[in-house]
């Protein structure tokens, strides 16, 4: 800094000297009769104007004002990489870290499909009372009454977990039954493999589209009880494809189905 202050004032002195030369020239040319103290002293005012500005610079407008380092963060603005990384953990839930989880699992009865995570992870931070755990279990809880029920033609039962499109197309096949006087039972050995395919929030309602693998006994009956289909004796595996649908907005915790299909349809 030393040396750059001599610098600027070996430069403050050669340009008085040239410009003395100068306008020693120009009297003389012209002879005009000023004194000379008052060259001298604008041709130092010269001087030191050109090296404060050098020194110091100057202000065009594009220049941003110092943070005050007391001021607190203005809301929405840039903070720091620390704080950011705070707020986003603060932001995931126990909810993100047990879905994390249930992809890791290689085996097992619940699987999340890896096009299933964005869209419960979405659904966890839309709907802050979703828990995959309790949806997991009640969608079983779900699909063991509603094929049980419908078999049986229990209308009550069903009524309460079907949305309405669905609700009326199983109404239709259990009239369609009683017409007949055919005879359904079906019974549930085992749930084999619950799988989450999809998932994902449109608008205010959220839908999950699972697979489920069971070990079943089908059997179909007419009125005088002849066996029309199935073996009483035969455990055959059936897969199916549920959409389960429900609005995050509203207090009803229901999930109500919303289409049902075999596996590869």
């Amino acid at each position: 800094m030393f040396a750059l202050h001599n610098d600027k004032r070996g430069l403050v002195f050669r340009l008085r000297a040239y410009y003395v030369i100068r306008y020693q020239n120009i009297l003389l040319q012209r002879r005009i009769a000023i004194p000379i103290d008052l060259v001298l002293y604008a041709v130092i005012a010269v001087g030191l104007v050109l090296w404060l500005r050098s020194v110091l610079g100057t202000r065009h407008g594009d220049e941003r004002q110092r943070p005050n380092p007391f001021a607190a963060p203005a809301e929405g603005g840039p903070r720091s990489a620390s704080a950011s990384l705070g707020a986003a953990a603060a932001q995931e839930s126990p909810e993100i870290d047990r879905i994390s989880e249930l992809m890791r699992l290689s085996a097992g009865r619940t699987l999340i499909a890896p096009g299933a995570e964005a869209g419960l992870r979405e659904m966890v931070r839309a709907d802050r009372d979703f828990d995959i755990d309790r949806f997991l279990q009640g969608a079983q809880d779900a699909f063991v009454m509603i094929v049980e029920a419908f078999a049986k033609g229990d209308r009550e039962t069903i009524s309460g977990l079907l949305a309405p499109d669905v609700r009326a197309s199983f109404l239709r096949e259990m009239d369609g039954r009683e017409e007949r006087g055919e005879t359904h039972i079906t019974d549930i050995h085992a749930l084999r493999r619950v799988e989450i395919l999809e998932a994902e929030v449109r608008g205010r309602q959220a839908r999950v589209t699972l697979r489920f693998t069971a070990d079943e006994t089908i059997l179909v009956r007419d009125r005088d009880g002849k066996l029309l289909s199935g073996n009483p004796d035969r455990v055959v595996e059936v897969v199916d494809i549920w959409v389960f649908g429900r609005d995050i907005k509203d207090r009803d915790p229901t999930w109500f189905l919303l289409e049902t299909r075999e596996d590869g349809a």
